[in-house]
């Protein structure tokens, strides 16, 4: 590019950002108002193909050399071009954030990508399980990924740049690593040293004993007892499992206690110095990154629900910009498959909605004569309604209308902002939230009463409003309708929203509100492919079943848990692995080819045991003319790679019947099942 160029491509740069920096600062306000607390957020101007690399690099401006970054990329751009996606932003997590907005963005698209990275970077910074990867440390309020990643990005170059080391094997090395970056244990807090149970020092301590019953001195023990002798005295010795629980941390235990394969010497040899820092490196990364994958649709639906809020229902998105957000919103919320975005939205504004729904409930079920045997009859829920309406003088604000907010509860109202507003300091007609508190906007906004929520605080079973009822003190009784709904808190569904936030992940959101009600109401079903007919079909519509599938989408990233079962496997320093079985077989194609890396980062062989499903030929012949599916036979089986072969043969039941989950009772998981 020429300087001339260059200096042109700055420039524009510039342009775009000074336009942006109103945006910016109050998108932060209005976001703050609303009881956010996001990170500090910086903001950069890319163009296309620049925001293309930082989507291959997962966010950030520099990672280690890889051909997966350019094999990404490719397809970042492919999909742009020929799949019609468009890359709005994307937004690492950071303290400070960084946020990429793409120049050729409209500016109500970029008013939206702003909204949408503030809650993004609220999410990042109170969210617990993003919190993991800085816990026990001195500055855990710091997450400094980039850094993280830039002295990871270094580091590999100077392995690679060095000329002792092969290029090839630096990078053959990094694939092997990779195979198991989520075959973590995503539940507790990193460390980039794990105390492993091994059986190292034991056996260490017991051949040492032997050597010192026989008296000989240092020197002849030297001489005399080779290695390759101590290793068959290790042999020889009582078998010793280790570790004594299964560990879930794949990658850690490979690297305190596996080696590398010595293709000459055909043996097991201790891992070089730049190998084991490349183990840790990658199980860093794979720690910093397993936050992002376990809160994907609370994350997604969490920056889509606030972005809503703020370029709707508060009018962010000026007049002329609405129609040009509403197609971008669309576009988001209608990509098909499992839509994080759309399923995570849908379920925020459940939990306010549920929220709220009981709030009121909860006050009309105190007013004397109204159970919840009668309460649907002898309430007016459209009178109900029309009083949860916010207050004309909330929900209209203009500078002809600010005296009309003394009139309302003063913690609704931020009165040093109202001042302003009035002395002309603050352009109400443009940012009406500014004189209004938190919890005013709370009530500004309130679900239960917008038009697409309407039906549902009367959408409520007669199981429900009984186990409301039950749990109700006698001593907070109202006289009448209006006394109970005038002390409704109208900040329960967003505090509610905000404590969810906090503790959460996918397994447990999911979990806990995809509920009968919400499955039923937004009609998701699931479907499966049918061995007897070679086609998808529906399988059910029933909210057990669409929940449980759903949930295996999301349990340990939607990959199957493997676990350390036996470092010395065979009491031959074997590594024996199990899969934890849910139902879902592995594909074993793709676990033959693993158990090659695994093999490459143990250096002797590696086990597998699993549980596979088999069908008798003739009883699909006899499924297909029933019109029914086959039954299937679980069976036992292991998998090993010796370095030359891999084989499968059958186990007895009794060596699997351990990793069988006995609560999972259906077939397939396809990529895209969810209507």
């Amino acid at each position: 590019m020429s300087k001339r160029n260059s200096n042109a491509d700055r420039f524009r740069k510039q342009a775009i950002a000074a336009d942006l920096e109103e945006p910016v600062d109050e998108a932060r306000n209005l976001a703050e108002k609303l009881g956010l607390e996001p990170y500090p957020v910086k903001y950069w101007i890319i163009d296309y193909d620049e925001m293309n690399e930082l989507i291959a690099y997962g966010g950030f401006q520099s990672r280690y050399p890889h051909w997966r970054w350019g094999m990404q990329y490719d397809k970042q751009q492919k999909q742009g071009q020929y799949g019609g996606g468009k890359a709005f932003e994307i937004v690492n997590n950071d303290n400070p954030a960084h946020a990429f907005l793409q120049e050729s963005n409209t500016i109500a698209d970029q008013k939206a990508v702003i909204t949408h990275v503030e809650a993004h970077s609220d999410f990042f910074a109170k969210n617990e399980w993003f919190g993991l990867f800085t816990s026990g440390r001195a500055d855990d309020d710091q997450v400094n990924a980039a850094a993280m990643l830039e002295r990871h990005a270094r580091a590999i170059d100077e392995y690679m740049s060095d000329p002792e080391i092969d290029r090839a094997e630096v990078e053959k090395w990094i694939d092997n690593c990779l195979s198991l970056e989520d075959n973590i244990d995503q539940h507790q807090v990193f460390s980039r040293r794990l105390e492993i149970d091994g059986p190292r020092e034991e056996l260490d301590d017991d051949i040492a004993e032997k050597l010192d019953e026989l008296g000989l001195s240092e020197e002849i023990k030297g001489e005399v007892f080779d290695e390759e002798w101590l290793e068959k005295l290790e042999e020889a010795d009582e078998a010793v499992t280790f570790p004594e629980e299964p560990q879930k941390d794949v990658l850690s235990f490979v690297r305190e206690h596996g080696k590398q394969f010595d293709d000459e010497a055909g043996r097991a040899a201790e891992m070089e110095e730049w190998q084991r820092d490349i183990l840790d490196m990658m199980r860093a990364e794979a720690y910093y990154f397993a936050a992002q994958k376990m809160t994907k649709v609370m994350n997604e639906g969490w920056a889509a629900y606030w972005e809503s809020t703020m370029m709707t229902d508060e009018g962010f998105a000026g007049d002329d910009e609405f129609m040009n957000y509403a197609d971008h919103m669309a576009k988001v919320l209608a990509s098909g498959g499992l839509n994080p975005y759309s399923l995570g939205m849908e379920l925020w504004e459940y939990v306010e909605n549920r929220t709220n729904r009981r709030e009121v409930l909860e006050r009309l079920l105190r007013v004397e004569g109204v159970s919840w045997r009668n309460l649907m009859d002898v309430v007016d829920f459209e009178e109900v309604l029309e009083t949860l309406e916010p207050p004309e003088a909330v929900a209209t604000i203009t500078p002809e209308t600010l005296d009309r907010l003394e009139e309302v509860p003063e913690e609704w109202i931020d009165r040093e902002a109202l001042e302003a507003a009035r002395d002309g300091e603050i352009d109400v007609e443009k940012y009406p939230w500014k004189v209004l508190t938190t919890e005013g906007l709370a009530r500004r906004h309130y679900s239960l009463v917008k038009r697409q929520h309407r039906g549902f605080l009367t959408r409520v079973t007669q199981n429900d409003l009984e186990q409301i009822g039950r749990y109700l003190f006698d001593d907070a009784r109202y006289e009448s309708v209006d006394e109970a709904l005038a002390d409704v808190d109208f900040s329960a569904g967003w505090d509610r929203m905000f404590d969810i936030r906090e503790s959460h992940n996918d397994v447990t959101f999911l979990d806990e509100f995809l509920t009968t009600e919400f499955i039923t109401e937004n009609n998701y079903f699931t479907y499966e492919h049918s061995q007897a007919t070679g086609q998808f079909h529906v399988a059910s519509d029933a909210a057990e079943d669409v929940k449980k599938k759903l949930l295996l989408q999301f349990t340990n990233f939607g990959k199957p848990t493997i676990a350390v079962y036996d470092g010395n496997y065979n009491n031959a320093n074997e590594l024996l692995l199990g899969h934890q079985y849910n139902g879902v077989m592995l594909d074993l194609g793709q676990a033959r080819e693993t158990l090659k890396r695994i093999f490459e980062l143990w250096g002797r062989p590696v086990n597998l045991l699993t549980i596979v499903k088999e069908v008798d030929e003739h009883d699909i012949e006899v499924a297909k003319r029933r019109n029914r599916e086959p039954e299937p036979e679980e069976r036992g089986k292991l998998i090993r790679y010796d370095g030359d072969d891999v084989t499968i043969e059958d186990v007895p039941w009794e060596e699997v019947d351990h990793l069988s989950a006995d609560d999972v009772d259906y077939d397939t998981k396809p990529d895209e099942w969810l209507a």
